[in-house]
């Protein structure tokens, strides 16, 4: 059965039978027979689908948010600011679209030569319950609009979600069969890439995963995506703005409950400035309200299951063990519901859990260092690559070392944030790829190539 939980009581919200075999098959045959005939369509024809997947996501806002906060404790005031930014990247697509799909003229020896984008197919995407509404539509947006049909095999812990990012869809009037839901058991999903027709998937999740997919893909020699893991540096040297940057770091690290890939999870701080970054830190995290996830004022609701619980407070206890200093929670408190309080872990250094892994909740691992040549060398001394954030009054020098930050995006004295006008994706173990911006919406295209010689 496929159960959706309430992390923040542990009531059984509502509970479902995986789709068997043929009805999966049925929804395979529907996707492909829309996106046949979607891809035939202008432009001009498919935007105006997102501008109405947009008008839906917000007036269903409040609906929409509400099931978010439900099913994965996201405090709802985040889980409304989710909807209102897959409804902006819907609107942002239709604008930009046809500019970013447009046929590119490249002078040659031909009469007439271009570069356009046609469609790949239908595009299998694997995502994951933190973000269960921006996770689809920051993929599916620009999807849609270059032609592809969709199918979403979402995170079991979050089927009511899943089930309203289809009905979104079809509210604005896509085409029956184009963009669909399944709910089906994590063995399905290598069945769904190895068929033909399936054309190509995305993947947001853990690296573990990500190599599964990866090489469930490349056996049948699909194109793929994958927003992976990350343990992102967020480096504060001595000339930044120490109260600008302990204020952001707060929001970077525990936004989600902590649990986002682009999370900030290791703060590298210069040793002169590192008491008084760690002082306001650990104040303004200890100032978070924990409590209801449906209260507007709570900052800290539920993680979204006990086993992630207890591996979050297994690594708290390892680094402590190890010799980092607990500045800040770090027990679990007693009562219903997946809670755990804004921990902060000081002197954590390499070998540590909380420094070598990822630490997907609310714990902060902060770092002292010597200058900023260590700063960078630490923050490089991961096996993942998706974000980095550097503080410093130096942009010159800021400039020069956002060139050797191993990350996929590098924020300057700000908190590494997706958007849609910008790529977003990582290296090494964070995956490849990439979502958003102008390269998001040519990922899942044909980059074909047309020749045209003189007319006999």
């Amino acid at each position: 059965m496929i159960v959706s939980n309430d992390p923040a009581t542990g009531t059984e919200l509502a509970r479902y039978t995986p789709q068997p075999p043929q009805e999966v098959d049925a929804v395979l045959d529907a996707a492909a027979a829309a996106q046949a005939d979607w891809r035939r369509r202008d432009l001009t024809e498919r935007t105006p689908l997102l501008r109405e997947m947009a008008r839906v996501l917000r007036e269903g806002r409040d609906h929409y948010a509400a099931l978010i906060t439900a099913e994965m404790g996201k405090p709802i005031t985040e889980a409304r600011a989710e909807i209102e930014k897959c409804a902006m990247t819907c609107d942002y697509y239709a604008e930009h679209a046809p500019a970013q799909l447009a046929d590119r003229p490249v002078a040659s020896n031909a009469t007439e030569s271009a570069v356009v984008y046609d469609p790949l197919g239908v595009v299998l995407a694997v995502m994951p319950w933190n973000y269960p509404f921006w996770q689809f539509f920051r993929f599916a947006a620009p999807a849609l609009a270059a032609g592809n049909g969709t199918l979403l095999k979402h995170a079991n812990n979050v089927p009511q979600c899943a089930l309203a990012v289809e009905e979104v869809v079809r509210k604005a009037g896509a085409p029956e069969g184009l963009c669909r839901t399944l709910l089906i058991e994590v063995d399905q999903v290598a069945g769904l890439i190895a068929d033909p027709r399936v054309a190509a998937v995305t993947l947001t999740g853990s690296t573990e995963v990500g190599a599964i997919v990866a090489a469930q893909a490349a056996a049948v020699l699909k194109k793929q995506v994958l927003e992976l893991g990350g343990s992102d540096p967020f480096i504060v040297l001595a000339d930044a703005d120490v109260a600008a940057a302990a204020a952001t770091a707060v929001k970077a690290r525990y936004v989600n409950v902590g649990q986002s890939c682009v999370n900030a999870k290791r703060f590298i701080v210069e040793e002169t400035v590192a008491d008084a970054f760690v002082a306001a830190f650990t104040e303004a995290a200890a100032a978070l309200r924990v409590g209801d996830p449906t209260d507007p004022d709570t900052a800290i609701g539920p993680m979204a299951r006990g086993n992630l619980r207890d591996t979050l407070h297994d690594q708290v206890r390892r680094t402590l063990d190890a010799g980092a200093v607990l500045a800040l929670g770090g027990e679990v408190p007693d009562g219903p519901g997946c809670y755990y309080p804004p921990t902060v872990l000081d002197h954590v250094t390499p070998g540590m859990a909380a420094f070598d892994e990822e630490t997907f909740g609310p714990v902060a691992a902060i770092t002292r260092v010597a200058d900023a040549d260590e700063a960078v060398a630490l923050a490089n001394r991961t096996e993942y690559g998706l974000g980095a954030a550097l503080w410093t009054t130096d942009l010159d020098r800021a400039r020069r070392l956002t060139r050797v930050l191993d990350a996929g995006a590098v924020f300057v004295n700000g908190m590494v944030a997706s958007d849609p006008r910008l790529p977003f994706g990582g290296i090494k173990k964070s995956g490849y790829g990439r979502e958003l911006g102008a390269e998001g919406i040519r990922e899942f295209v044909n980059t074909k190539t047309v020749w045209i010689g003189p007319a006999a």
